[in-house]
C-alpha cells in the first residue's frame, strides 16, 4: 500500500539504495518500497536492475554503483559522488548487510555520524569505559560539492577492524554526500598509511523506516570476507537496537528540541545542512511521529 505524503523535489530527484551486489539471485522479482512507494525490481545480468512501480508498473531509472544497486522514482541527476578508493585493485569491497531499522534513513545517517554512543554501545570494540570523551574535531562544508566534513577526529577503539590487535586511537573522517549516503574513512589497522573506508547507504522506506545498506572498502589480507562481515554486523546490530528505541523515529531540525553537545558538531552540521537544502521528508513535523 502506498502512501499520499508529499516529498519535495530534491528528495524525490535522487538515487536510493535497493540491493548490495551479490544479494540478489536471478530471474526473481523483489519488492521493497521507495518514500512510500512500492516497487518491484530484479537482474538478469548481475550489474543490470530493471525496477518499475508496483502499482501500474511504471518503470523506474536504475544504476549500479559501489558494489550497490540504486534506483530513482523521478529525474535524478546523473553525476554521481566519486569515493575512489573503490577503483584501488588491492582493496576488499564485501557487502557487509542491509539492516532494516525503525528510524528515518536521516536518523540512521545521524547515528552513522556520532561518536560520543562508542564506549556505550560499542563497548570493547570502538571504546570504552573511562574512554568517553570526544575530543574537538573540525567540521566544514565543501561548496562546490555540496558534502559536509568532519575532520581531525579521534577515539580511543579496543578492536578498531577486524585486522586489528591492540587498542589503537583510531584516526576518522565523516563525509556525507547525501542527506542519506555517508562515508567513514577510519584508521586501517594493517596499514597505517591508509584508512579504510565504509559507507552507509540509506534507502528510505517511508518517513519511519528504513533499510541501512552497508559496504565496506578494505585493506585486509588476512580474513575472510565471513569475518569482516561478522565483525561489521556486531556493531551494526548494537545500533539498530539502540536505533530502534529511538523518539521521534524521524529527525527533528529544531534544535530546540534536542539540545545538542560540544560532541554534537557534526550533528548540528548535518541538521542545518539539511535544512538549507530544503529537505523535510524524514524530519520531525508535529504529529508525524507518535
Amino acid at each position: 500500500m502506498e502512501t499520499t505524503v508529499n516529498v519535495e523535489n530534491i528528495t524525490l530527484n535522487e538515487w536510493y539504495p535497493v540491493a548490495i551486489f551479490g544479494d540478489l539471485q536471478a530471474n526473481r522479482v523483489y519488492r521493497t518500497r521507495i518514500l512510500g512507494t512500492e516497487i518491484e525490481y530484479g537482474h538478469h545480468e548481475p550489474h543490470r536492475l530493471w525496477a518499475r512501480r508496483a502499482v501500474d508498473g511504471t518503470p523506474c531509472r536504475t544504476t549500479f554503483r559501489y558494489h550497490t544497486h540504486w534506483v530513482s522514482l523521478a529525474e535524478p541527476s546523473d553525476e554521481f559522488f566519486r569515493i575512489p578508493e573503490f577503483d584501488e585493485p588491492d582493496r576488499r569491497v564485501i557487502g557487509l548487510g542491509s539492516m532494516r531499522i525503525h528510524v528515518s534513513g536521516l536518523r540512521a545517517i545521524e547515528n552513522f555520524l556520532d561518536m560520543a554512543h562508542f564506549p556505550f554501545v560499542h563497548d570493547g570494540l570502538l571504546g570504552e569505559v573511562p574512554h568517553t570523551q570526544v575530543r574537538p574535531y573540525q567540521v566544514a562544508i565543501d561548496g562546490e560539492h555540496d558534502e559536509l566534513f568532519a575532520t581531525d577526529c579521534a577515539f580511543y577503539q579496543p578492536l578498531a577492524a577486524a585486522s586489528a590487535t591492540e587498542g589503537i586511537d583510531a584516526q576518522y573522517m565523516y563525509r556525507v554526500v547525501r542527506p542519506l549516503a555517508s562515508i567513514l574513512y577510519k584508521t586501517c589497522a594493517s596499514d597505517d598509511q591508509r584508512r579504510d573506508v565504509i559507507c552507509l547507504f540509506a534507502q528510505p522506506l517511508d518517513e519511519e523506516w528504513c533499510v541501512a545498506h552497508l559496504i565496506v572498502a578494505c585493506i585486509d589480507s588476512v580474513h575472510t570476507d565471513s569475518q569482516i562481515r561478522l565483525f561489521q554486523q556486531t556493531i551494526v546490530g548494537q545500533d539498530v537496537t539502540i536505533l530502534n528505541n529511538h523518539w521521534p523515529k524521524t529527525l527533528p531540525l529544531d534544535p530546540k528540541f534536542e539540545v545538542p553537545g560540544r560532541a554534537d558538531a557534526i550533528s548540528v552540521a548535518y541538521r542545518g545542512w539539511l535544512k538549507k537544502k530544503g529537505v523535510a521528508y524524514g524530519t520531525y513535523r508535529a504529529g508525524l511521529s507518535a
